[in-house]
């Protein structure tokens, strides 16, 4: 007896030691985005069930952007797991930077990502990032004061009819802004709004000869409108702002509108949070009537860069982050509004979350967006909001910082669209192309 129970000991102690080896501390860049600071809320529910420990270095987007990008460029090695898009996604694992996905488990169920997410996600059909949740962009407006405008917005609007409304809810002497957008310089921040209006209004970034295309008329109109409607019906120092200054202005109550990333949708309508959470209504991004609406496609996603020491413990947090029970895990705590949406079919075929009042129109706008067809006239590139290209960080973090410039009254719309046309030239014939 005194064997036995000697033996069982020793098999017992022998176990957490085997354990205790594979137990690792992974650390992981991410965005300082609501569902990201969420998601870091929950990590003793993976520590639980891994025994692996996790170090978060949290970011602004614009500065998240720079510090993976150098890490993985130079073999850095300061992050396990890394929170990228799709812009960087197929281009890391074409150069053979990220770790594949080709080995998630059967019961991730790889097959339950929605095919956007995981084209934009995957290079040459192997996935290289899972989405830990995916988006378009939509309209989010106040329905009080568009009530009081007497006005009714459409569920398809064009920017003619956003320029109407603004100016009808706009009243500076309440502090509210008849519309709310990015300024803010970084090609993902002002600079993925303004591309997504400018392929609105039939403008482009390259022609099919990868000739810059600053220097044609529809690119002046859409950076034209841009400028004066928020110029006219905008809040003050709107070239400093990106996604979570306007989140805060509109939580605040001082948006009439405000046109953003889907994922927005839940911040806005929790009433924790948001002074308006139940006057919030959703339409489809507009359009100019030229076929093509100003919503991009998007995912931040979970990769791993080639090289870690510790691939396996970050194959077990992005299963466990980016899978149905993390969704189920967020909603039974939090409710189904505040999953992280846009990654899984599954997703949207529950009741429970088709009842929330922006589901259908996040997938509806996930699925009107097309980055293999982009823009109004024909292209050579890949992308919506940005040029699926290793060079466009680089060029269009710069002409975003042209187009913020004229956003805070330092030049003229034909100032910085010159300076757009001869850098984007001038970057574009030293690459080669």
């Amino acid at each position: 007896m005194f064997l036995k129970n000697a033996l069982r000991a020793a098999t017992a102690l022998s176990l957490v030691t085997v354990g205790s080896a594979y137990a690792e501390t992974i650390t992981i860049a991410t965005v300082n985005n609501g569902d990201m600071i969420r998601m870091q809320g929950y990590t003793d529910d993976f520590t639980a069930k891994t025994g692996h420990d996790v170090e978060w270095v949290t970011l602004e987007e614009n500065v998240l952007r720079q510090r993976v990008t150098t890490d993985i460029s130079t073999k850095g090695g300061q992050f396990d797991i890394m929170t990228i898009g799709m812009y960087e996604t197929p281009i890391w694992g074409a150069n053979g930077w990220l770790v594949p996905l080709n080995d998630l488990s059967a019961e991730y169920d790889v097959d339950d990502i929605l095919p956007a997410m995981r084209g934009g996600l995957s290079h040459d059909g192997t996935l290289y990032a899972a989405p830990f949740y995916g988006e378009s962009s939509m309209i989010m407006y106040r329905t009080d004061l568009m009530e009081k405008a007497g006005l009714e917005m459409p569920a398809a609007p064009t920017w003619e009819f956003i320029r109407e409304a603004a100016a009808a809810m706009d009243d500076p002497e309440s502090d509210i802004n008849g519309v709310c957008l990015r300024g803010k310089a970084g090609w993902g921040e002002g600079g993925a709004f303004i591309t997504v209006t400018a392929n609105s209004f039939g403008a482009r970034w390259f022609d099919e000869n990868w000739q810059a295309q600053f220097d044609q008329p529809e690119w002046k109109e859409a950076l034209t409108f841009f400028v004066n409607l928020m110029n006219d019906y905008g809040p003050q120092g709107y070239a400093t702002n990106g996604f979570n200054e306007n989140l805060s202005l509109f939580q605040q109550g001082k948006c009439g509108m405000w046109i953003d990333a889907t994922v927005a949708a839940s911040f806005v309508t929790n009433p924790d949070d948001s002074t308006v959470a139940d006057k919030v209504g959703f339409a489809l991004a507009p359009d100019t009537g030229l076929g093509k609406r100003s919503n991009w496609l998007w995912a931040w996603a979970l990769a791993i860069p080639a090289g870690t020491q510790k691939e396996a413990a970050a194959k077990q947090f992005i299963e466990w982050a980016t899978s149905k029970e993390y969704i189920e895990l967020v909603a039974a705590n939090e409710g189904w509004a505040n999953v992280p949406p846009g990654a899984r079919t599954s997703l949207y075929e529950n009741p429970d979350y088709l009842a929330v009042p922006f589901a259908q129109m996040t997938l509806d706008s996930i699925n009107a967006a097309d980055p293999t067809n982009p823009t109004v006239k024909p292209v050579p590139y890949v992308g919506i909001q940005f040029v699926a290209i290793p060079e466009f960080a680089g060029i269009a973090t710069e002409v975003s910082q042209e187009f913020s410039a004229v956003y805070a009254g330092q030049q003229t719309v034909d100032e910085a669209l010159a300076k757009a046309q001869a850098l984007t030239t001038d970057a574009m014939e030293a690459a080669g192309y």
